[in-house]
C-alpha cells in the first residue's frame, strides 16, 4: 500500500518537488516489494495462497521480472554462486585472470562492460529490460512470452503516462522509481558477491555452503535500510537456505554463531568503490584482484622476461 501510496503522489502532488520526493520514495518501497516478490518465488512465503500467486505474477511483470526468466536465472545463481563463469547467467561473470588474458579485445571490453558501475547504475535499461526480457525472449520466445508482455506493459504505460500527465510526471513518476529501485536492487545483487574478500571456484572445487558463506556477503546497514531491503544484507544466511523468509533471516543468522564470521560490506562510499574496483579472480593468490593490480602483474612479467 506504500509504495502505492508514493506512487499515486508522485502523479498528483501540486508541486514538482512533492513529486520527485515521492517518487525516491515510491522507489524504495520498490525495493522492499522487490524482495517480497524474491522470496514467494523462492517458496519461502505465501506458497497456499492461490490470490498470492496471481497478485505475484503481476508484480513480476510489473517489475520486468517475469516468473520465467526470473526463476531459471535466479535458481540457476543460486546452484552455482562464486562458480568462475563467463556467462553470467542469473549474476555478474567473473573470471580468472589467466581466463581474461587468453580474450580478444572485443570480449574482455564485454566483460569489462558488464562490471562497470554505469551498467549498475542504469539496470533499468541494461539489466532488465535488456537482459532479463529482450534478450530472453528474442532468444526463446516461447518461453519467455511473460518477457514480452513485461516490454510492452512498460511501453504502454509509459507512453500513456506521457500522453495524458506530460514529460515530467512520466520522468518523476514512472521512470525515477524504477531507476532508482533497479540500481539500489542491482548494486545489492553485484556487492553481495563481488567484493575484495570473495572467494571463487572453478565447479570441481565448489560447495555450496561455502559459496554461502565465504563467497556472500553481510551488509551491514541501518534498521531502515533493512527494512526497505527486506533485511536482503543477511545474504549469506539467504545464500544457505533460500526457504527462510526474510523477515526471519536476523534471527537465523543470530541463532547460528558460525555466520558471523561471514565477509562485510557497507553503503559506505569507498565500500561501494572498492567493490566496483575489484574485476578478477587470481587463482594464484586466491584473491579478487582490480586491473591495475592486473597490469601490475604484466609488467612484472614482461621485465622478469
Amino acid at each position: 500500500m506504500l509504495a502505492v501510496g508514493f506512487f499515486l503522489s508522485a502523479i498528483a502532488a501540486p508541486y514538482v518537488i512533492f513529486q520527485i520526493l515521492a517518487g525516491f520514495a515510491c522507489g524504495l518501497m520498490y525495493v522492499r516489494l522487490f524482495v517480497i516478490y524474491h522470496d514467494f518465488q523462492h517458496r519461502a512465503i505465501l506458497q497456499n495462497s492461490l490470490a498470492a500467486r496471481l497478485i505475484m505474477r503481476a508484480i513480476g511483470i510489473y517489475l520486468l521480472a517475469p516468473e520465467t526468466i526470473w526463476n531459471r536465472s535466479h535458481e540457476h545463481h543460486h546452484n552455482n554462486n562464486s562458480k568462475l563463469t563467463i556467462a553470467g547467467i542469473g549474476s555478474y561473470p567473473t573470471i580468472s585472470k589467466n581466463r581474461y588474458l587468453s580474450l580478444d579485445r572485443n570480449e574482455q571490453r564485454l566483460y569489462l562492460i558488464s562490471r562497470h558501475p554505469l551498467t549498475v547504475l542504469f539496470a533499468y535499461v541494461t539489466l532488465f529490460i535488456y537482459w532479463l526480457n529482450l534478450k530472453s525472449f528474442v532468444q526463446s520466445p516461447s518461453k519467455h512470452l511473460d518477457s514480452l508482455f513485461a516490454l510492452l506493459f512498460h511501453a504502454g504505460v509509459g507512453t500513456a503516462f506521457v500522453y495524458y500527465f506530460g514529460l515530467t510526471t512520466f520522468l518523476v513518476g514512472w521512470i525515477l522509481p524504477f531507476f532508482l529501485s533497479f540500481a539500489i536492487g542491482s548494486y545489492l545483487f553485484y556487492c553481495q558477491h563481488n567484493f575484495a574478500g570473495a572467494k571463487f571456484r572453478e565447479n570441481n572445487d565448489w560447495c555450496y555452503v561455502n559459496a554461502a558463506v565465504a563467497s556472500t556477503s553481510y551488509m551491514k546497514m541501518n534498521p531502515l535500510m533493512q527494512w526497505i531491503t527486506g533485511n536482503i544484507g543477511y545474504h549469506h544466511v539467504h545464500h544457505i537456505n533460500s526457504r527462510i523468509p526474510f523477515y526471519r533471516l536476523k534471527e537465523a543468522k543470530n541463532s547460528i554463531p558460525e555466520l558471523d564470521f561471514a565477509p562485510t560490506t557497507s553503503w559506505h562510499p569507498l565500500e561501494v568503490m572498492r567493490c566496483f574496483r575489484v574485476k578478477l579472480w587470481d587463482s594464484e593468490n586466491g584473491k579478487m584482484i582490480t586491473m591495475s593490480q592486473l597490469n601490475k602483474c604484466r609488467e612484472a612479467k614482461t621485465s622478469v622476461a
